[in-house]
């Protein structure tokens, strides 16, 4: 295939390049459940969680109702089915492409996970939880008193106890991993033209852009934007822009050593990652618009937890807010179109976008190329909203 990347985010404010770089292979099971639904009281940030509703988005009434149904338990299983098989070979795909790039440093590492507890409620709770979940091929045994003292001793505040993941994974270096993807694309005869897109037309059938030549087939992966891109051809796409918020500070390795796993503190909603020279404290999902402003006071919280857990994020900060990608069902969008016959799209990932860059790749490359598709992608169709 002749491919033309558009792609006006030089900058990488994106979301997959600015989250935790968490390769979630544990997480199969969709977030439109009843178990979410019956904690979300206690996660509402007004509580001091992570969750926020901004009411005032358009459609937000409509997204809440379909999250409802389908969270309901038949529609529940279907959607646990659909997501399950796309991200249970996960790491597989992503250890597939990191070897394809062959870069010179690791940019995927199947180093595991720690999720942490402060208090014997919270963690006989949340422990119990783990082990009634589905998490896929992924495994976690309880931390050892030796790795949970090793990890106190970076910290101002006690832990009661934790569980080490196997079998997830993590980016190691987020902008040099877009560089060599880049690389790798224009190497092998690729077009990337750092250029907006406005919506998209229907003519005759087809899908064109505005102001560029015809393409033969075009796929939307815009994230959170793709609703506006497809709304003339797609309209009522009930896309939400999941915002999630980081603070970032220098390094220091005296007080974070470099063998540490991305940590959860679970009581607090709060993943915590180093990147190369770099330590990021991610949270938040906020349900809001892709235009709308940061709360300032979801970064005060970030900086309040990092005061009281004694975490080195002091020297050199930054913060970031951005969207993810959210459909109600927690399931991504892709698939063909049925309104124009060289459209395709790929978006909606919610928080598994950089988990599942790979496997959708592929996918849409067979769907694309007209070759068999490796699982079905059914379930994943616009038609679903009746859109």
């Amino acid at each position: 295939m002749d491919v033309t990347v558009l792609d006006n985010d030089p900058e990488l404010n994106a979301a997959s390049w600015n989250n935790a770089g968490h390769i979630a292979t544990e997480q199969v099971t969709p977030l439109a459940s009843f178990a979410a639904i019956k904690s979300a009281p206690k996660r509402l940030f007004r509580v001091g969680g992570a969750l926020d509703f901004d009411f005032s988005t358009p459609g937000i009434g409509g997204w809440i109702w379909r999250y409802l149904k389908a969270s309901t338990p038949g529609n529940f299983a279907k959607g646990k089915a659909a997501l399950t098989e796309l991200v249970i070979d996960a790491a597989t795909h992503w250890q597939a492409l990191a070897a394809e790039l062959n870069s010179a440093q690791p940019q995927y590492q199947q180093q595991g996970h720690w999720v942490l507890w402060e208090s014997p409620k919270s963690s006989e709770k949340s422990r119990a939880a783990w082990q009634g979940a589905d998490i896929g091929k992924a495994t976690f045994t309880d931390l050892e008193a030796s790795q949970l003292s090793h990890i106190e001793q970076q910290l101002s505040e006690p832990m009661h106890a934790g569980i080490a993941f196997s079998g997830t994974g993590q980016i190691i270096r987020h902008k040099t991993l877009a560089a060599e993807l880049k690389a790798a694309f224009i190497a092998a005869g690729g077009r990337w033209r750092e250029l907006a897109v406005g919506k998209l037309r229907l003519r005759e059938g087809r899908a064109v852009i505005d102001g560029f030549e015809s393409f033969d087939q075009i796929l939307v992966c815009g994230g959170a934007a793709s609703a506006k891109v497809l709304a003339d051809i797609h309209p009522g796409v009930p896309l939400l822009a999941e915002r999630g918020y980081h603070i970032e500070a220098d390094w220091d390795p005296a007080r974070w050593p470099a063998e540490l796993p991305p940590v959860v503190f679970e009581d607090r909603s709060l993943i915590v990652t180093r990147f190369e020279n770099r330590l990021r404290a991610c949270s938040f999902v906020e349900l809001s618009s892709l235009d709308a402003k940061p709360d300032p006071r979801k970064w005060q919280q970030l900086l309040r937890h990092s005061a009281e857990l004694g975490l080195p994020l002091t020297d050199n900060i930054s913060q970031w807010h951005g969207a993810r990608p959210t459909l109600p069902d927690y399931l991504p969008a892709m698939g063909q179109s049925d309104k124009a016959n060289n459209l395709y799209y790929a978006f909606g990932h919610q928080h598994l976008g950089l988990t599942l860059a790979p496997v959708t790749g592929k996918l849409m490359a067979q769907l694309m190329g007209d070759k068999k598709l490796s699982q079905s992608l059914t379930a994943f169709s616009l038609s679903r909203f009746g859109c």
